[in-house]
């Protein structure tokens, strides 16, 4: 398929490709064992901030008809808190979901229609100048994205890691 069915999704297409990338590289070389770690115990672990992106992807995927639920949506659903007393999945396990859901919803990204996007659906933020629809929902989730990986890219720089690589791989498809 070489056109979106929706005019609308075309711009969310490639930033979604580009940070299915940027999930990568950022993550690249990081170790089970640093990724929960938290600096002076104030900031969220990398496992935290890889499991709340993943069940980024998730929402986004239920939004789009996928009816595929995050097996950790109990630890991450709308930015759950961090638990110390909880156990984590690994970064393998987060990776793993995210390779699973990531291309399925890329794949409903191209056959959402401008109707469909323009279903309202209540996210209960009541922000006076967001109208609460599909794809204002879409654009949130992919700016939380962003954040989340510009949060685990200074959390690689602080843990003594390079900054996160820009390069593309061409076999990634999502």
């Amino acid at each position: 398929m070489d056109t979106p069915k929706s005019k609308k999704i075309e711009l969310i297409i490639p930033a979604y490709r580009m940070h299915s990338q940027s999930f990568m590289n950022v993550l690249d070389g990081i170790s089970e064992e640093d990724a929960l770690k938290r600096i002076e115990n104030k900031t969220n672990h990398i496992v935290w901030m890889v499991g709340n992106f993943v069940n980024m992807r998730y929402g986004l995927g239920w939004v789009l008809g996928l009816q595929e639920q995050d097996p950790n949506n109990d630890l991450f659903f709308q930015g759950k808190a961090l638990d110390e007393n909880v156990k984590y999945p690994t970064l393998a396990e987060l990776k793993k979901n995210f390779h699973e859901i990531s291309p399925k919803i890329y794949q409903k990204l191209w056959e959402v229609t401008d109707e469909e996007l323009d279903e309202l659906f209540e996210i209960g933020m009541k922000i006076p100048f967001v109208k609460e629809t599909k794809l204002n929902f879409i654009g949130m989730c992919i700016g939380r994205e962003d954040y989340l990986s510009g949060q685990i890219g200074l959390m690689r720089k602080i843990l003594g890691y390079p900054g996160m690589k820009y390069e593309m791989d061409e076999n990634l498809k999502y």
